[in-house]
C-alpha cells in the first residue's frame, strides 16, 4: 500500500448504522415487526433508546423493556435475519457516504469498518462496494465487548497497525462516540438531528456531505490544539475544538 500523506490519519474508522447508512427505518421495521407478533406495542422512543448499542444489550432491552419471553440471543437473532432481509432488498446510504468512502481510498488512507451489526448484516453493504473498500472489518459479532467500551476500534487498530491515537473515527451516536474516545481515536460526529457535543479531538458536522477529505486534513492538523478556534471546512457549520 502507498506511503500515506503526513497530513491524513493514519487510518479512517468507519461506523456503519447511522453514520454510512440511514438504516434507522430498516431496524424499526423489524422492531415493530417484533412486536406485532407478540401483541405488544413498539414505540419510537424503543428504538431510539437502541442506537448504537451492542446487538445482545439490545436483545436484552427489549427482553425487559417489552416483557418477550424469548432469550436475550433467540431475539437478536431474529432482529438480525429481519434487517438482513431488508438489507439485500436495499442499502440505504446516507448522501455522501459512497462518495467519501471513495475519496479516502483514492487518497490511499486504510480504512476500517467499525459496526455492532454483525457479520451477515454487513455482507449486503460489502456487495454494494469495491472490495478494497475496507482494509480490515470489525463486527459485533467478533468482539468480546461491544460499544461503548473500546474494544471495538482498539481492535480494528491493531488489525491495522496502526496506533489508535492517529486514527480518526467517524460515528453519529453518543455509544459509538464514547468507544471511540475511549479508544484514542479523534472522532467526527455525524449528529444531524442528534445532541452530541463538539470537545477535545471531537469535531460535529450535519453529515458526510459537509465533511470530504479535506476537512478530516483539517482536523488531523488541529486536534493536538485544543481552544485554537480552528474549524472544520464544509458545507454545514461545524464546532470548534473548544466547543464554540
Amino acid at each position: 500500500m502507498p506511503e500515506v500523506s503526513e497530513q491524513l490519519p493514519r487510518a479512517i474508522l468507519w461506523d456503519l448504522d447511522g453514520t454510512l447508512l440511514d438504516s434507522h427505518d430498516h431496524w424499526s421495521a423489524t422492531w415493530s415487526e417484533m412486536a406485532d407478533r407478540r401483541g405488544v406495542t413498539w414505540t419510537e422512543a424503543h428504538g431510539m433508546a437502541l442506537v448504537g448499542m451492542d446487538l445482545l444489550d439490545a436483545g436484552h432491552y427489549i427482553r425487559d423493556q417489552l416483557g418477550f419471553q424469548d432469550s436475550a440471543a433467540e431475539l437478536v437473532k431474529e432482529m438480525v435475519t429481519g434487517v438482513e432481509q431488508l438489507l439485500w432488498t436495499s442499502v440505504p446510504w446516507q448522501p455522501g457516504a459512497r462518495e467519501l468512502l471513495a475519496e479516502v481510498r483514492a487518497a490511499c488512507v486504510p480504512s476500517a469498518l467499525v459496526t455492532m451489526s454483525y457479520r451477515s448484516l454487513v455482507e449486503p453493504v460489502l456487495a454494494q462496494l469495491p472490495s478494497d473498500t475496507f482494509d480490515v472489518v470489525v463486527t459485533g459479532d467478533e468482539v468480546s465487548h461491544g460499544k461503548p467500551h473500546p474494544a471495538p476500534y482498539l481492535a480494528a487498530a491493531a488489525a491495522l497497525g496502526v496506533d489508535p491515537r492517529d486514527c480518526v473515527a467517524i460515528e453519529d451516536s453518543k455509544t459509538g462516540v464514547a468507544s471511540a474516545t475511549a479508544a484514542g481515536c479523534a472522532v467526527v460526529v455525524v449528529a444531524a438531528g442528534r445532541l452530541v457535543e463538539a470537545a477535545e479531538r471531537r469535531v460535529v458536522v450535519a453529515g458526510l456531505e459537509a465533511l470530504g477529505l479535506d476537512a478530516i486534513r483539517e482536523l488531523v492538523s488541529t486536534v493536538p490544539v485544543v481552544g485554537d478556534g480552528t474549524r472544520v471546512r464544509g458545507d454545514a457549520p461545524l464546532y470548534s475544538l473548544d466547543g464554540r
